[in-house]
This record gives structure tokens, sequence and C-alpha cells, in this order.
């Protein structure tokens, strides 16, 4: 069950940056906030829209909800870093529009969550370090830019493990020192996964509509098994990283992060698109007129060929029993699945992969530190190292920076040991993994088991992974959708689903009807 709070908790505990907004308006009754939050709690993107159409919400109603939701379950969950303090009036300004009849596009008056990783024009992008804590670059990333033309309003950025988690191997996912530690809805003393944690946490625990989250190998489909919703890891280059902090040229990727599949797929669909300054976008030419929104009437499964993939999380008996009865249900729809997959990497391939991390990391974050329009592009990946270093009480109390340090060291990415490693790995996850297992035995998806629940947060010893699955589908840069298969105890467990490069939209369509199969409730 989702915590209940009582309103009226301080937030005088918020960890120093969170500056919540519009404390001067009138809060929405008790009465009509409860009626809002069964609307909310029952309601697709679409529908909500609708109620918007039909007089029975404005998005001003909706966005007062959404603060008064984080002004009270935030101290506890710590998943909200800052607020927009001009949501309200986008909000009115919005309302204003659909009463002339006039409407910006499918998200029209429905608030954002975005996580602190990406730049928004009205607020700081910390990355959760406080050597970013003033970062105030006033711009959008374009994907930002797409939600807001789209009508989406910006409520306010997300926690995260800090940098995304390439600081240290001992880290505590949704710990940064600007944010502090973000907790699980379901549990407060279960970790929510990470990087994009307070993404997975605010959307479980109602505090926005939906939010986007950054992954490069696990950011958006771990913690969104761990919190229980939908995520979407897109084909790389599918979505601009432009405005982004970077890690990898090569795997970072934003996505939605939902609770149904119809509301990821319209976000998917928003953010899509070329960017001239991300050569890696070219790719979505291929899709520009794709609207990945799956019809509303009843699709099957029926004939589609499902390979079932062995992955970590079931070695944990009961998680194995959830799938397996998910199997059943998808057997009985008339699914054919091949049994007996499983990913066959070669000895030195984790390794490897760590190293084109580690080698891309120094050289992505430097050019992007080098561009930023204020005081802070003259930061290195060497500067921060040394305001840790100054800082440690502050950024360092529970673990240190061995990702960066190690970062630090590698050559330039015109190294042939980076070059030979990128060849092997993509080989491995592409031509000799993925793709061989969809060709060889004509699927058209994958499943398996996400995660297993959600492990005790120790921010002393760092994460307690016993099984995850995201490797293959990161490395090779293809898509990853992630939707609740279930709970094992009172902790919710995911269902992966990955195909081919550019597949999001035949995976949207599977995944929307075991979904609709499964009959997972959000609330």
């Amino acid at each position: 069950m989702l915590i209940k709070l009582t309103l009226g908790l301080s937030l005088m505990t918020m960890c120093l940056s969170f500056k919540l907004s519009a404390n001067e308006n009138t809060p929405v009754t008790e009465q009509r906030s409860q009626a809002i939050k069964e609307i909310v709690q029952q309601s697709t993107i679409p529908q909500l829209i609708q109620a918007m159409k039909a007089n029975q919400l404005t998005s001003t109603e909706l966005t007062q909800f959404f603060i008064q939701q984080v002004e009270t379950l935030n101290p506890q969950l710590n998943a909200v870093i800052a607020m927009n303090s001009n949501a309200l009036g986008i909000a009115k300004q919005l309302d204003e529009e659909l009463s002339k009849g006039k409407i910006r596009g499918p998200l029209h008056g429905i608030p954002l969550l975005i996580k602190d990783n990406i730049e928004t024009k009205e607020m700081a992008t910390t990355a959760g370090s406080l050597a970013l804590k003033d970062n105030f670059t006033h711009r959008d990333a374009p994907i930002i830019a797409k939600l807001r033309n789209a009508g989406a309003i910006i409520l306010g950025k997300t926690n995260l493990s800090e940098w995304a988690n390439m600081r240290s191997e001992r880290s505590s996912s949704g710990w940064s020192a600007v944010g502090g530690q973000t907790r699980n809805p379901h549990d407060l003393n279960r970790s929510t996964c990470g990087s994009s944690s307070g993404s997975g946490a605010a959307v479980a625990a109602f505090l926005s509509v939906a939010a986007i989250g950054t992954e490069t190998n696990g950011s958006i489909t771990c913690p969104s098994s761990a919190n229980g919703i939908v995520g979407i890891k897109p084909t790389v280059g599918l979505l601009s990283r432009t405005g982004i902090v970077p890690i990898s040229h090569t795997q970072d990727t934003a996505g939605p992060m939902t609770r149904s599949v119809v509301d990821a797929a319209i976000l998917l669909s928003v953010m899509q698109g070329v960017d001239d300054k991300d050569a890696a976008t070219k790719i979505a030419r291929e899709r520009m007129n794709d609207d990945y929104i799956p019809e509303t009437s009843k699709h099957s499964l029926k004939g589609k060929r499902l390979g079932v993939l062995y992955a970590a999380p079931l070695a944990h008996e009961h998680v194995e029993l959830l799938f397996n009865k998910t199997k059943k249900v998808l057997e009985k729809e008339g699914a054919v699945l091949v049994e007996g997959l499983s990913t066959e990497p070669y000895a030195n391939f984790y390794q490897d992969s760590y190293d084109v991390l580690l080698y891309e990391f120094k050289a992505t974050l430097n050019d992007y530190l080098a561009q930023l329009p204020n005081e802070y592009n003259t930061l290195t990946l060497k500067k921060l190292i040394e305001f840790n270093q100054t800082h440690a009480a502050l950024e360092m109390p529970y673990f240190q920076q061995e990702i960066f340090e190690k970062s630090q060291k590698k050559a330039k990415l015109t190294d042939p040991s980076y070059i030979k490693a990128l060849q092997n790995i993509h080989q491995a996850t592409r031509e000799g993994g993925l793709d061989k297992m969809l060709k060889e035995h004509d699927l058209d998806a994958i499943i398996t088991v996400t995660l297993t629940p959600a492990w005790s947060i120790d921010r002393i010893n760092g994460d307690h992974f016993t099984g995850s699955f995201s490797s293959y589908p990161a490395v090779s840069g293809y898509p990853h959708l992630t939707l609740p298969m279930g709970k094992v105890h009172h902790m919710p467990v995911g269902l992966s689903v990955t195909g081919g490069s550019l597949s999001e939209k035949e995976l949207i369509e599977i995944a929307y009807r075991i979904e609709q199969l499964i009959g997972y409730k959000y609330h």
C-alpha cells in the first residue's frame, strides 16, 4: 500500500535546495482534493484531459492537488528536489486557452516532474551534486521544449542517485547531496533503485501525473520496477540527449515513467525527434511520423511469439512463481512462449562494458560542462573530484568517488582499447545477442523479470542487488519496457519486454495487452 501521511508535515526537513512554490495560493478543500485524487488514481492522461474538457476538472486544480501532495508526502520520500514557482500560473493560462477551445496538444494541462539532470529553464539542473547547486542554464532541453509545446506543465525536478549513479561503486541508489535519500512509497525502509529514483517514487506516490527519467543501464527500468510503475527506455537516438547531464553517448537516453502503458506511449510520442546537435538522433528520422499510442480497442496476443529469457531475478523463488503465473496468463491468451533463452556474455563482457562507460563519461561530461552558459563552464571532471574532496563531509559522508577517479585516468575516445571494447560489447549484445535471439526464434519480443523486490536502504554498505535485467538492451541501445507484474510480499516486481532497434511500437502494443490481462492496480 502507498504510504498515507497526515497534512502539515514540516518542509523544514527537506534538503537545502527544495523550493516549494505557490504557498500563498489557497489550497483546494479537503473534499475536493479527495475527489481529484480519485480522478487521478483512476485516469490515464487522455481521461484527465477529457475530464477538463467536460468541466469536471481544471488544470489549476490538478496542479494545486499535486503541489499539496508534494507538501504532504515529500518530507518523507525526498522524491522532489525543486518545484516550479510558475506552475500554477501556467495551469491557469492553459485553463483559459481550453475555455476558448484551444488545445496545445496531447498533454494540455498535465503536470509532469523531471529528473534533475535534465535542463529546464526555470530551475537549476544539479545532477544531485552541490557542485552544480545553482546551475541555472535558463534553457530547456529539446525534450522539455517538446513536452511544453504539447501542453505539459513542468511541475518540478526529481531527486536522483547523484551524477546518475556514476560516482561510486558503493553508492546507495536515490541518494544525492542536494536531495538526500529517496525512499520507496511502498515501504519507506526500502530502496527506489536508481538512478531515476525520485521520478519512480513520485509517480508511484501520486506526486505528479507522470515523470521523465534517464537511463544509461537500468536507470529507468530498475526504479520503475521497484516502485511498481511503467517505464520505457527507448532506442538510443529516438529522443534528443541535448541539455541532459551525460554519462555515455552510446547508451544515454531519456524516457517516460508513468502509471499506465498508454501514458508512457503518449510521452514517448511527444518527445521523439531529430536534433541536429545530437548525431545519434538521425535514427529517429525513420520514426518521425510514428504514434506509439496503442488502439483502445482490445488487443490480442494470440500468435505472438514471446521469447522467455532467464534473468538473475528468477533465482528468487517467489519471483519465479509470479513470473510463472504471468506466463500462464499469456499462454491462455494465445501467446506462443519460446522457453530456454539466455544471454551468453563473453568472459570479459562486464569489464569491457564498465570500461566503455568510464571512457565516455569523462569525455561527454567535460564536453557538456564546457558548453554551459554560465560560470559552471569552467568545471571539468578533475575539478569535480577536487570539489568533492574539499566538501567531503557533505558530498561523501557515506560513499566515495571511485568511478570519478577511474574515469579521470582514462585516455581519449581514440584509444584503441576503448574502440575495441565498444566493438566487442556491441557485437555481443546486438548481432550475437538480442538480434540473434529474435531472428533465430522468429520472435515478436523477449520477456523476463526486471528486478527482484527492492532491498533495504543501506547508505553505509550501499545497494544490495540480488538480480536485475537491463544490460543487454542498455549496451545494445535497444528499447526496454517494464510494467508492473504484481507483488512479492508487499513490494512490486516488473515484467520486462524488449526487442530490436526501433521496435517501440510493437513492444508497447504487447505491453498494453499484458497490462490489460494482468490488471495491476496503481492505487
